[in-house]
């Protein structure tokens, strides 16, 4: 039987004679977009370690459906990420061509620390390499090159310390995660005031900053600080 009550006989087993007519194809196009939705749900939460196992079980599909639809996790991370990917290289190139680079880079960071707030596994992609997810490795390759030379470019203002690096990034993701992780619901903003000081940190005396964003109210601090001391139930 192929319907949504049994989601896990929706299509031909693989090397089958059997041509999937009208219904089948498109019950085996729902449960791909259950697949990605609920990767991009686990990813978002809880990155990218989740299992595939789990990804199955949360879009209510067997292991065999998801792996006819997505062979290995590289698969689906890239069938997942692909936007976000472009997304990020969009925001690089789209620094890359503003006339001011510091404004640029300044734009640049904050961006991708927006992006990450958003969405938790997207990081994770940044961070990672998967040789065997060509499309997703070059895009994401590409857009680290064009990272570099917008760092040079920054540094050619004099706006941007001399001692900044590309690893610097990273460092700012993992300590942004971490307040995100921790103010998520109480002060959901406070990832932009951590990115200002960053922001900071990073420029030469005298270089132009964007206002720094407000911190976050005492009474939603706390109830953060008290979140993150209660043991996970």
């Amino acid at each position: 039987m192929t319907s949504a009550n049994n989601p896990q006989a929706d299509e031909p087993a693989p090397g089958s004679d059997q041509r999937p007519g009208p219904g089948l194809r498109a019950d085996a196009e729902r449960n791909r977009d259950r697949i990605l939705a609920a990767a991009r749900h686990l990813y978002a939460r809880e990155g990218l370690g989740v299992s595939m196992a789990a990804v199955a079980r949360e879009a209510g599909v067997g292991k065999a459906t998801l792996s006819r639809r997505f062979a290995t996790r590289e698969d689906l991370i890239t069938a997942v990420f692909a936007d976000r990917m472009d997304a990020y290289a969009t925001a690089v190139a789209d620094a890359l061509a503003d006339p001011d680079p510091w404004h640029g880079f300044t734009r640049y960071i904050h961006a991708v620390c927006a992006m990450q707030a958003a969405d938790r596994g997207f990081a994770d992609v940044l961070t990672m390499t998967f040789p065997t997810a060509k499309t997703l490795e070059a895009r994401r390759a590409q857009a680290y090159n064009d990272f570099l030379e917008l760092i040079a470019r920054a540094k050619g203002t004099g706006h941007l310390r001399d001692d900044f690096t590309d690893r610097d990034l990273p460092i700012l993701l993992m300590a942004n995660a971490g307040v995100i992780a921790a103010t998520a619901d109480a002060a959901p903003d406070a990832w932009q005031r951590l990115t200002g000081h960053m922001l900071r940190s990073y420029a030469t005396p005298g270089a132009p900053l964007p206002p720094l964003p407000d911190a976050p109210e005492p009474r939603a601090l706390y109830r953060a600080m008290i979140r993150i001391t209660r043991p996970a139930p």
